[in-house]
């Protein structure tokens, strides 16, 4: 399953929406990526979302 682990975001439901305006049943998936990090002085590999990624690259 599609998660990451520093958030803990997972797939959100919503709806197909067509020009004649009917609605059917979707996923929204988030941007997971497998990412090397360092914890605790060792190089851990993680799946991050992108927003995760963004914000550890900043501190």
């Amino acid at each position: 399953m599609a998660q990451c682990e520093h958030c803990g975001k997972t797939a959100q439901v919503g709806n197909n929406v067509s020009h004649s305006k009917r609605r059917t049943k979707r996923r929204f998936y988030p941007n997971i990526q497998t990412v090397k990090v360092f914890e605790g002085g060792k190089l851990v590999r993680k799946n991050l979302c992108a927003k995760c990624i963004k914000t550890l690259t900043k501190v």
